[in-house]
This record gives C-alpha cells, structure tokens and sequence, in this order.
C-alpha cells in the first residue's frame, strides 16, 4: 500500500493498552466508522480537553 495517494492524510502509527485496542476496534465495528475518523476524532477531544486547560 502507498502513501503516494495519501492528499490530506498522514500515516501514523503508535501502540495502545491491549483492553483500550480490543474497546476501539469493537467500537469500529459496531459502528462501522473507519478506525482512521475515530484516531481523527479522539485526538480532536484531547487536543480541545488540554487547549482548554492551557487557557484557564
């Protein structure tokens, strides 16, 4: 697989807790959300949680 066609997307690769990955990867699947738009919308929350501690 290439990265070539990646226009707006990065590749990112990291480890988790096992019981964190099992929760995830249940979570795409019963959702049927791409894990790439979950890492997207959990790094979105803690950017937001932490941006707004950093303001107070």
């Amino acid at each position: 697989m290439s990265n070539k066609n990646l226009k707006n997307r990065l590749p990112f690769a990291s480890t988790l807790d096992k019981n964190l990955y099992e929760k995830f990867n249940k979570l795409h699947e019963d959702t049927k959300i791409p894990k790439s738009k979950l890492h997207d919308e959990a790094i979105k929350n803690l950017l937001e949680k932490y941006n707004k501690k950093s303001n107070s």
